[in-house]
């Protein structure tokens, strides 16, 4: 092996242009396969994370009602009431905004009262009635839910009570109260007052994206406007049933009002993530792209040497190389260049990765997606070379050294 590294050197001192071309596609690739390759990974774990939510049984109702007629609470908990009896329907319940739907409020909840310094710590809320917990799918895990009389409506803005009770989400209690002491325990949103009755393990916020996504609180509503949503759960089977009739059967029960945005939790989640989903198609075109351009440059590159060196071919055939020779030179050949790319392609992925998390916040690239890529990049680059050596292997001797 030793006694044709030299020749392949010089070999490929004559064609410099096409080796440096090959080496510099091979580095470039694997630069931009690990980073999309690692981001691809990162995008599919998000999207398929646990949310702690029966995405296919919940769904959204939106109302604005434009009746002067009707006390707008009470009017909102005969619609729940009325969505209740609907058969296939399990609970439903007010809210003012829905996970996973990219639209929300959220603020600082404080461990002290204003004025006094203390742990903040950002979470997203919501207000739901007594039946919310288990509208979205959710079970209280440690303490209790809302009571009745916990939840104070008032329809007449600036007569409104802030909400005296909260359940929260784990990770939020855990961030909140560190040493484990927080069922029970008092915050303050907006400066009130606010005792946690109650954990659940899993939930989401709004924003999958936000650091803070795990962060929720849930509090019994305190005032209530001609603007209104609902949220429903229902038998999995019958929920696209229940969604197509519902805007119908709510009208039927009083039509001074619109219903709108009658969507599915999972379609609220799949609207949020389009971007990321898009990205990550884009991102294996990309990838696919890239193999594929980098796979056909190496067997354009063997093909094209072996077409200048037929004449070459032959004679060493003639001189008594075996077809195993021939193919283990442009093996040889093959390796060197694509061992040299990849080796810059590694570094050149390392600053590309560094670059992305600096510039953009995305997850530092782990090395492990590094070196696979470079053993698939030089996995590709063998294969790509196989066929075209073996055809090399094959020129006859007599035709080979004809002159030409």
């Amino acid at each position: 092996m030793n006694l044709e590294l030299k020749p392949i050197s010089n070999a490929l001192r004559r064609s410099k242009a096409g080796a440096l071309m090959l080496l510099l596609q091979i580095a470039i690739t694997t630069a931009i396969v690990s980073n999309a390759a690692f981001i691809i990974y990162d995008r599919i774990q998000y999207l398929e994370q646990e949310t702690g939510y029966p995405e296919d049984e919940v769904f959204r109702v939106g109302v604005l009602n434009f009746g002067t007629d009707v006390d707008i609470w009470q009017q909102i908990k005969r619609d729940v009431t009325f969505i209740k009896s609907i058969p296939g329907v399990e609970n439903a319940s007010f809210t003012n905004h829905m996970p996973l739907s990219g639209s929300g409020s959220a603020t600082g909840m404080r461990l002290n009262p204003p004025g006094e310094d203390g742990l903040s710590v950002r979470s997203s809320y919501f207000f739901m009635d007594e039946s919310g917990i288990d509208s979205l799918g959710l079970t209280i895990s440690e303490g209790r839910n809302f009571r009745a009389s916990e939840v104070n409506v008032s329809s007449e803005q600036g007569q409104e009570r802030r909400p005296s009770v909260a359940v929260v989400s784990k990770q939020f209690l855990d961030a909140l109260f560190p040493q484990g002491d927080g069922l029970g325990s008092t915050m303050y949103f907006d400066g009130v007052a606010t005792q946690i009755v109650g954990v659940v393990d899993k939930m989401k916020g709004p924003w999958l994206q936000d650091r803070a996504s795990d962060h929720v609180v849930i509090m019994p509503p305190n005032f209530a406007n001609a603007r209104y949503m609902l949220a429903v759960r229902a038998k999995a089977d019958e929920r696209a049933t229940i969604m197509r009739e519902i805007e119908d059967k709510m009208l039927s029960q009083y039509d001074q009002r619109v219903i709108f945005g009658v969507n599915g939790l999972d379609e609220l989640k799949a609207d949020y993530n389009a971007g990321d989903m898009l990205m990550k198609r884009m991102l294996i075109v990309l990838i696919s792209v890239l193999v594929a351009v980098t796979a056909v440059g190496i067997f354009g590159l063997t093909v094209f040497n072996i077409n200048k060196r037929t004449k070459q071919i032959g004679t060493r055939r003639a001189l008594g190389g075996r077809r195993s020779d021939i193919v283990r030179y442009f093996l040889l050949e093959n390796t060197m260049i694509s061992l040299t790319g990849v080796i810059f392609g590694a570094i050149g992925a390392l600053y590309l990765g560094d670059f992305l998390f600096d510039t953009y916040s995305l997850p530092s690239l782990e090395l492990s997606y590094v070196l696979a890529t470079t053993v698939f990049v030089m996995l590709i680059s063998l294969l790509s070379v196989v066929f075209p050596a073996s055809k090399a292997a094959n020129i006859s001797p007599s035709i080979a050294t004809r002159s030409v």
